[in-house]
């Protein structure tokens, strides 16, 4: 199972999430390093992980302002090399399509293109499971659905989570009340997930990750890979050994 580490980011610097009270979310105070620039907080994660994705929540387009893409744009080039996975609140596919082109994700040559897969969460996503000429996931194959639940309850449209004809080949289950609480992952609900996903689809979990104990829990689970912040920045993980070891 891998682990993707995570950074949120709020008015142009990583903070702190907890349980998705994008309101109360303040700067970030990292083990790993000093300050909160995205650049240094990312590269810190990854090595810290030996990891080669990094997923990015633009919180400000989440609450309703524009993408931060000159701080995103900033990350894509100082990360070569690294998948980068960006919820960016996308509504649709055109919404998606729109930041991904100010990225220079469009132009066939820069290989950012094939290195940013968008997000669409089911809190944000107009699109109805069920209607597949609204499904984003037909014009942008490469997008993972993450599916949102907050407080026992699924956010947006609850026929995503009951209807998996138009989910896309990587599906994380999201719990945002476990994000940065330290109370350990759904597992419950990514088994639930993962029967209804069926085989051919890779599931990613997100929230609650406490150490490495529960990293092996959720590998046991099934997980392809695992969404972690907290725990990382409090060094509640071991760093991942060297190649050569």
């Amino acid at each position: 199972m891998h682990i993707v580490p995570v950074i949120d980011l709020l008015d142009a610097q990583v903070v702190r999430a907890v349980r998705g009270q994008r309101n109360q979310y303040l700067p970030i105070r990292s083990g790993l390093c000093a300050g909160s620039d995205p650049v240094t907080i990312a590269r810190a994660m990854l090595g810290y992980c030996a990891a080669r994705t990094l997923y990015i929540a633009d919180l400000d387009a989440l609450t309703g302002k524009p993408a931060q893409c000159d701080t995103l744009a900033a990350l894509c080039h100082a990360l070569p090399g690294v998948e980068l996975w960006l919820d960016a609140g996308f509504a649709d596919a055109a919404d998606a399509s729109g930041v991904l082109a100010r990225l220079g994700a469009s132009d066939g040559i820069d290989s950012t293109a094939a290195r940013i897969r968008p997000v669409f969460g089911s809190e944000s996503i107009r699109a109805s499971a069920g209607e597949p000429l609204a499904s984003p996931f037909l014009q942008l194959p490469q997008a993972l659905l993450s599916l949102d639940r907050r407080h026992g309850s699924p956010l947006g449209q609850a026929s995503w989570w009951q209807d998996n004809r138009d989910w896309p080949g990587s599906v994380i289950v999201m719990t945002l009340d476990r994000v940065g609480a330290f109370e350990g992952p759904d597992l419950a609900l990514f088994e639930q997930v993962r029967r209804q996903a069926g085989p051919a689809r890779q599931l990613i979990g997100a929230g609650g990750i406490r150490d490495g104990a529960d990293l092996d829990a959720a590998a046991r689970s099934g997980a392809h890979a695992w969404l972690v912040a907290s725990a990382i920045h409090d060094l509640r993980i071991a760093p991942a050994a060297p190649a050569d070891s």
